[in-house]
């Protein structure tokens, strides 16, 4: 029922801001500010904030902004590239200049270790959890995308993406979501796939920044929009909005709030729905 009513409430959102065409300026109001230096975050889907500060540091912090687990072995692998936290049992920790992948269970211990170069994947940017609980890695020297399971083995491979899209370019986000693959590159946009590798739908939206999926809809931002699109409908909807977007760091909607990432601080931010 919880999920319903937040696909209901995103709808009517998006349709009252194609609707309100006089006004189609979101407005949001600051309601919380989490003060330091951060290179990166990252959300779960139970609200956990993941923190990455400027020492390689991760710091979990629940809903009420409480402090509540740290992962500070910061120096074996070099800089953290990205986390992915879609799984709050298991979360995935990637180390692009070593190739290597970092399992965490929820309190921030190391699970496991995985080096890629022992599979031969020399180059990746993307990485995410699949639904079954392996890992999606797309390798970049190939072209193709492989899943992988904790020891790192191939379980699955795809063919060569070039030779399927003449225009396809390495993507540098994957997201496994509600049964569909979503991959987006910034320069040629979304490619929606099943989990058989087979091609559902491509959508030419290009230069979107912090691409989100949810519930199906495809989410991004520019430095000064933020925009919507339902697939299926072919609506792509864009909103400006009161936030000052052109200096932050990332962005990432949840719950008809925005988390935006400065220099100075992760400030969040509550959706002000019209009335």
């Amino acid at each position: 029922m919880g999920k319903i009513k937040f696909i209901l409430l995103i709808v009517l959102s998006l349709q009252i801001f194609q609707v309100n065409a006089s006004d189609t300026t979101l407005q949001f109001q600051l309601i919380h500010k989490i003060q330091g230096s951060f290179s990166d975050f990252s959300m779960d889907n139970l609200g956990n904030i993941f923190l990455i500060n400027n020492n390689n540091q991760i710091k979990k912090i629940n809903p009420q902004y409480d402090s509540i687990g740290v992962f500070n072995d910061t120096k074996r692998f070099g800089k953290i590239f990205s986390i992915d936290v879609s799984n709050p049992l298991k979360l995935l920790v990637y180390y692009k200049d070593f190739n290597t992948i970092i399992t965490l269970d929820r309190f921030l211990n190391i699970r496991n270790s995985i080096d890629l170069r022992k599979q031969n994947i020399l180059q990746a940017k993307a990485i995410a959890t699949s639904y079954d609980n392996n890992i999606w890695v797309f390798d970049e020297i190939d072209a193709t995308l492989k899943k992988i399971d904790d020891n790192g083995k191939v379980i699955l491979k795809t063919a060569d993406f070039r030779l399927l899209f003449e225009d396809f370019l390495n993507p540098e986000k994957i997201i496994d979501s509600d049964g569909m693959l979503y991959m987006y590159a910034s320069i040629t946009g979304w490619y929606i796939f099943d989990y058989y590798g087979a091609l559902k739908s491509k959508h030419g939206f290009t230069n979107w920044k912090d691409v989100q999926v949810i519930n199906k809809i495809l989410m991004g931002r520019n430095e000064e929009s933020i925009f919507f699109s339902e697939p299926k409908k072919l609506m792509l909807i864009s909103n400006k909005t009161n936030i000052n977007l052109k200096n932050c760091i990332k962005t990432i909607y949840y719950k008809k709030q925005i988390f935006v990432l400065t220099q100075e601080a992760l400030e969040v931010y509550a959706q002000k729905i019209p009335a």
